[in-house]
Parts: structure tokens; sequence; C-alpha cells
């Protein structure tokens, strides 16, 4: 199961497991198609450009038979990061890699650089430019963010209010494809792919590549993939808290509602939603009802389905 209706993604996968191809295999497979299709243009290359107008890409992959995990972060020049992810885990000790030094690691596995810039990363760049760089993620700066693209420095004073635009900034430019495996066996496989959060600050890291915030899987008990406001949902190791009510017998779909009512006493306007899979193929998912976002659609595919099939939950 994947958050992101992607058909093309969801057969590629559902093909490698009929094919003999292990759950690891599925999920890169998965996730890989959904980089090069660009799906919603919050995943792979051409989207969501930072604050300099570069796009830069995060991706996480996990093996819920060895908790092995491989991440990569700030990955620049190079399109296939959940290719790169997986390479960490074959042949690093490392868990997760950052920035140019990650790039330079995917040079040395064989992966090319190329130019990560398209013309519509290039537009968004400009028109955001042209906006007076409305909305960004700085606050308590001089000048004014809400006013001015800076150069900021900080206030002296430090001011504590309540941000009232992250959640709509986020419902309508930031998505993730995040995918669950569960293979025959019962075998579990995560992972996650995207270009982060639209003119983030460079170097800014969200969630999807942080094992337990952005995806996690335990074959021992299931996997679950988080989409949203990273920032926010990473705090709360969403994931790891799915899968460990579903360890405690909770079914899927009220493990995710459990996790989204948890960040909800904290960040009650947060952008983000769940999806949970347990270890007999039962699944759920959750989601955070705001304005602009009262429904969550997510893509299965399971031996009783002739084809993949979007699902559709109502947000709570």
């Amino acid at each position: 199961m994947s958050r992101q209706p992607s058909d093309l993604g969801e057969v590629n996968t559902w093909r490698v497991l009929e094919s003999g191809g292990s759950e690891l295999d599925a999920v890169e497979r998965g996730c890989g198609q959904c980089e090069i299709d660009q799906c919603d243009g919050s995943v792979g290359y051409g989207g969501s450009p930072d604050e300099s107008g570069e796009t830069t890409l995060d991706a996480m992959i996990m093996d819920g038979n060895t908790m092995e995990v491989g991440a990569v972060a700030d990955l620049r020049r190079v399109k296939n990061a959940i290719g790169v992810a997986r390479k960490v885990i074959e042949y690093t000790k490392h868990t997760l890699l950052v920035g140019e030094s990650a790039s330079l690691f995917a040079v040395r596995m064989g992966f090319p650089y190329e130019d990560l810039t398209t013309q519509k990363s290039l537009s968004l760049y400009s028109e955001w430019l042209n906006q007076s760089c409305q909305p960004n993620y700085w606050k308590n700066v001089v000048p004014d963010s809400s006013k001015s693209c800076g150069p900021y420095k900080r206030r002296e004073e430090v001011t504590y209010k309540e941000e009232q635009t992250s959640s709509q900034r986020s419902v309508h430019n930031h998505d993730t494809i995040g995918m669950v495996v569960i293979g025959v066996s019962g075998t579990v496989a995560s992972g996650t792919s995207t270009n982060g959060a639209i003119h983030k600050l460079p170097g800014r890291v969200g969630d999807s590549p942080i094992a337990g915030a952005g995806s996690y899987a335990d074959t021992t008990a299931g996997g679950a993939a988080a989409t949203g406001d990273g920032d926010i949902m990473m705090r709360f190791l969403p994931s790891y808290q799915a899968v460990e009510y579903m360890r405690m017998g909770t079914d899927p779909t009220v493990a995710c509602q459990k996790v989204i009512s948890r960040i909800q006493k904290y960040a009650p306007k947060f952008f983000g939603a769940i999806i949970c899979a347990n270890t007999t193929g039962s699944y759920g998912a959750a989601c955070n009802k705001i304005p602009g976002f009262t429904q969550f659609h997510f893509m299965v595919s399971n031996p009783l389905l002739s084809r993949p099939t979007e699902q559709v939950v109502d947000c709570i």
C-alpha cells in the first residue's frame, strides 16, 4: 500500500513481488517510479525548490526483518534518492547520509550527477521571489519575514506565537510517497521519497528520511508511513508509534487514528496523515481534518484486488 495514488508505481511494486523479488526490491521500485513520474510535483526532481531555488531530495528504506535502515537527506544533483538510500544499507554500516557527502556517496555507487532543476521549478521559484518570498519558514527575524525576502537577522527579543499559515501552506505545497509492503510470508518493508517542503531553508530535513517518523517496518508487527507537515510530525515518531499500537493488537485503522489524535493535542491545525498495515495484510489510514483537507486518498494492492485500488478515508 502507498500514500500517493500512482498506478504505475503500484503495478511495478506488485510485479516485483509476483516475480519473486524481495519486499525491499518492491519498495525501491515503487518509490523509484514515483521519483521518475515526479508524483504530485512533491516527489523527485523538478519540484519544491528551496530558498535558493534548488531542488533537493530525501528518502528512506527499511527492512522489517533485520531492522536495517538506509536513508539520504538534502541529496543534491542525484535523481534516484530511494536507490541511493538502498545502497546505504547494502554498502555501509551507516543509516543516514546527508547533503553534499550523500551526493558524493551516490556517485561512488554509480549514480550519475543530473540537474534536478526544471522549467517548472524555476517558475515556482521566480513566482515566490516576486511575491516577496511568501510564504516562508522564518520567524523572530528582522526585517519582517512576512513582508520581505531578507536577508534576515535574529531579533534580540524572541516572541512565541502560534503559526497560523503552516497548515494551509503545506496542504497545497507538500506531499510524500510513502509505501508499506507485506510479503506473502509476512515480511515487512517500508520506504519514503520526497523533495521536501517548498521554499524550505537550505539544509532543512523533514520527517521522510527519519526512521520511525516518515516510515517504519517491523516484521513482527507491521509497517506504517506518514505524510504531511514533517517539521511537526517528526516530533511524535508517528510511524513507530502506529507500529507499536499494532504490536499490541490494535486494528490498523484505529492505530492510525490514535497517532493522529496524539499529535492533535499539541498541534490541532497540523496537516498530516498516516497509513498502517499489519502482518496479516489488514490496513488502514487516518488524517487530521483541516480546511482544504477533509479526506485522505491512498492506494492498495493485494491478491484479492485485480488492480491497484484507490481508497479514501474521512479525516478526523
